[in-house]
């Protein structure tokens, strides 16, 4: 069993389509489960939702096969290592919430998700004591995770890899002095790609949060966060030296980069399978710092010889 789906229905996590409940649902997912196998919690998303069948996120992103053929729909659980070939994958859980309204009301809808989601992870540690969940989150589902990991115990949560976050750094800071966030191990996943997201965002919700989006990022001001800037050169090359190298940007703007981009899903699968050390990577990444609009307004596409044959979407 690597993929389960599992739902926010309201501040409740309830399993996809309702045919069995939650606990017997963990029960059978986690039963026999390796140690050292990662649980894996994927969070979508803007405009994603549970009730409209069309835009569904577990026949997308969060399916191992989804049924959408645009290229953004790329198989988190199945790039991430979760096949179906055996419980020493570990579990993935597929978590949906209602983002597909406006960015306004998903916003406000993310901290519900987020709660139903601290719930989830509390039934897990309920039934695997000791066991840290990972979240992998794009965009406003990095509101959710966030949301979640400030309402649990410490120890919870282990690695929270944010894609192109779209959330405030004024709303991450709680989080990460929460009794769960003082030990995960945050990777905050930003680029130039996503500056006019970032910027519409402080533009247009901030009366919800206000100052700078993570898209700016937190620095190394916190020694268990670590922000990732995928559009810098020298980064893209310290990432090659440690074997993962990833696709460069061929796009000025792209909100799915930190996702669609080669190479970017198999880093997460390395960090949260423990191939690739957080404190390793952490201590080899260069601090990259760009001003915003600095891709959009004329740098020219970065070339590394990296091993891809131009496939990065365009």
């Amino acid at each position: 069993m690597p993929l389960i789906q599992v739902n926010a229905a309201g501040e409740r996590p309830e399993p996809q389509g309702g045919a069995v409940r939650l606990g017997p649902l963990l029960d059978r997912a986690l039963e026999g489960l390796a140690p050292r196998a990662p649980v894996a919690v994927l969070i979508h998303g803007l405009k994603f939702s549970l009730s409209d069948p069309a835009q569904s996120p577990h026949r997308h992103i969060l399916a191992l096969e989804p049924e959408d053929r645009c290229w953004k729909a790329v198989s988190w659980p199945r790039a991430l290592g979760f096949t179906g070939q055996g419980r020493a994958e570990g579990l993935c859980i597929a978590f949906g919430w209602e983002a597909g309204r406006n960015v306004w009301r998903a916003y406000d809808e993310a901290p519900r998700a987020g709660r139903a989601l601290a719930r989830l992870i509390e039934a897990i540690r309920v039934r695997a004591p000791g066991r840290r969940v990972d979240l992998l989150a794009h965009s406003l589902g990095a509101r959710v995770a966030l949301s979640a990991m400030g309402a649990l115990d410490e120890a919870a949560v282990g690695h929270a890899v944010l894609m192109a976050p779209a959330e405030f750094a004024s709303a991450a800071r709680p989080a990460l002095c929460s009794a769960a966030g003082r030990q995960a191990r945050v990777l905050n996943v930003t680029s130039g790609e996503n500056d006019l997201y970032d910027w519409l965002l402080e533009r247009f919700v901030a009366r919800r949060g206000g100052g700078p989006t993570l898209g700016r990022g937190l620095g190394r001001t916190e020694a268990n966060w670590t922000d990732l800037r995928i559009d810098d050169a020298d980064t893209l090359a310290a990432l090659a030296r440690l074997g993962h190298p990833v696709a460069p940007p061929e796009r000025r703007i792209c909100h799915w980069s930190p996702y669609a981009r080669p190479g970017m899903l198999g880093l997460y699968a390395a960090l949260i399978r423990g191939e690739l050390p957080y404190d390793l990577l952490r201590a080899r990444l260069p601090e990259a710092q760009a001003a915003r609009w600095s891709r959009l307004l004329g740098l020219p596409r970065v070339e590394l010889p990296l091993p891809f044959a131009g496939n990065a979407p365009s």
